[in-house]
């Protein structure tokens, strides 16, 4: 079964991979290299298909929320569904509120979701990673460093292998823009630098910075 980490877009060739997001709605389009996503009083998403595992992988990208724009909510929401509604895990961030919840929902709630102010240069990049039987909530500014906000119990579901990622986009009021995503698990954080040698020969490859994305 494939992990998210094998779900990669970089919205680069300006359509919506058919196969990639099968279940989107709402008229979601990719423009200027980026996914975009109308934020409107109606509901409008990219959603992939339903095939995916959490367990020892992760959804990584470039979030790129929309403005207030005469809101008191609009609100980018990067989810991973269960096969349950209201089941899931993942960011929702509302600029109009000035706040970022991190969620691990059953029934539509989580009574010990995480509210941190939203700064958009230290949460620019968001990760959700499965990791031993814990689910991490992650954020960067550039896709490098990546700083820990939640950690909690990976629940069961998160093992299945019929899961789906939803990039979607919601506004209460005021007048209709978009929030985008961009370089969907396919930043690459971790490098390869060449170890020093000695006259007993050459030395591996040693990988620095964070866990690769993929798997």
């Amino acid at each position: 079964m494939p992990g998210f980490g094998m779900l990669q877009d970089g919205f680069d060739d300006g359509v919506v991979d058919p196969v990639l997001w099968s279940q989107s709605y709402g008229d979601p389009v990719e423009s200027g290299g980026r996914a975009r996503i109308p934020c409107t009083s109606g509901f409008a998403g990219y959603r992939s298909a339903s095939v995916y595992s959490l367990s020892w992988s992760q959804v990584a990208l470039r979030a790129y929320p929309p403005a207030a724009n005469g809101a008191s909510t609009a609100a980018l929401s990067l989810l991973v569904l269960s096969d349950v509604g209201g089941q899931d895990a993942g960011f929702i961030v509302d600029r109009a509120q000035n706040a970022m919840g991190l969620y691990l929902r059953q029934g539509y709630a989580d009574g010990a979701a995480l509210f941190p102010a939203y700064d958009p240069v230290a949460h620019a990049w968001l990760r959700l990673r499965e990791d031993a039987g814990s689910l991490f909530w992650e954020s960067s500014p550039d896709g490098a460093a990546w700083t820990v906000l939640r950690t909690a119990a990976s629940p069961a579901w998160t093992a299945q292998s019929n899961l789906s990622f939803l990039m979607e986009s919601h506004r209460d009021a005021g007048t209709s823009n978009f929030a985008e995503a961009d370089s969907l698990n396919i930043a690459r954080p971790g490098g390869l630098t060449v170890s020093s040698r000695d006259a007993a020969g050459p030395r591996p490859y040693a990988r620095t910075g964070s866990t690769l994305i993929g798997g």
